[in-house]
C-alpha cells in the first residue's frame, strides 16, 4: 500500500495519475496547503523539504520518497511500467523528465506566481517567465512533430509534463500556435487513469481568498 501525501497543483496531480495508470492501491492524504500543513513537524519528518507530493511505501517498511520525479521513478521501477529497462530507453525518458523538472516546472511555476499571486503586477517578470514557458513548450512541440508521445511510448516523462501543460492558461501562456503539444494534451487527457488521476486532489485544497493569495503570494504555490 502507498500513503500519498498530495494537493491540487501539477505537482500533485502526477502522483495520482501515475498510480492510476500503474494501478498500485493507495491511500490519499490531502495536504492544505493554504493551511501551511507542509510545514507542520510531523509532515516535515517526512518531506524535510515542506513541499508535496510525498509518498511513503507501507509495503517496503514505509519507505518515504519525495520529490515528484523521484516519486515517478521509484513507482515505475516498482510496478514495472512507463520506463524503459535498456540503458539507453531509459536515459533518454529521463532527459525528459528532468526537462521537466528542471525547466518547465520552475519556469512556469514563477510564471503562475508572478501573473496570478504578486501582490505588485511586475511586467518583467510576467513577460520573462511566460515567455521562457512558451520556449519550453515550443521544445516539446518540437519534440512531438514525428511522434505521439515524448519518447516512442508513453513514460513517466509525459505524466510528468502534462499537468504543467494542462493548466498553461493559468500563467497566462497560449498553446494555440503549438499543434503538437495540443494534440498532445487532448490525446493524453483523454485516458482515463489521466481523467481520474487528475481530479485526486482537491482543488478547494489550495482555495484561499485573492486577499489571503496576495499575502502570502509564492508560498502558496509549494
Amino acid at each position: 500500500m502507498i500513503d500519498l501525501y498530495t494537493a491540487a497543483t501539477p505537482n500533485g496531480r502526477k502522483i495520482s495519475i501515475m498510480l492510476e495508470e500503474v494501478g498500485l492501491p493507495y491511500n490519499v492524504t490531502h495536504i492544505k496547503l493554504h493551511k501551511m500543513e507542509q510545514k507542520d513537524p510531523g509532515y516535515l519528518k517526512l518531506n524535510p523539504n515542506g513541499r508535496i507530493p510525498t509518498i511513503v511505501d507501507r509495503d517496503e517498511g514505509d519507505f518515504v520518497v519525495f520529490e515528484s520525479g523521484a516519486i515517478l521513478i521509484y513507482l515505475a521501477e516498482k510496478s514495472g511500467k512507463f520506463l524503459p529497462t535498456d540503458k539507453t530507453g531509459r536515459s533518454v525518458v529521463i532527459q525528459w523528465l528532468m526537462f521537466q523538472m528542471a525547466g518547465i516546472g520552475p519556469m512556469q511555476g514563477q510564471a503562475n506566481v508572478f501573473y496570478r499571486y504578486a501582490p505588485e503586477k511586475i511586467d518583467y517578470a510576467i513577460n520573462r517567465y511566460q515567455r521562457e514557458t512558451k520556449r519550453l513548450y515550443t521544445v516539446l512541440d518540437t519534440r512531438l512533430k514525428d511522434r505521439e508521445f515524448l519518447v516512442d511510448e508513453y513514460s513517466i516523462a509525459d505524466i510528468a509534463a502534462w499537468p504543467w501543460v494542462y493548466i498553461h492558461d493559468w500563467a497566462g501562456v497560449d498553446i494555440v500556435d503549438l499543434p503538437n503539444l495540443k494534440r498532445w494534451l487532448e490525446t493524453i487527457g483523454k485516458r482515463p487513469a489521466v481523467g481520474r488521476g487528475k481530479n485526486i486532489p482537491k482543488s478547494r485544497d489550495i482555495t484561499v481568498d485573492e486577499d489571503e493569495a496576495k499575502r502570502r503570494g509564492s508560498r502558496i504555490l509549494v
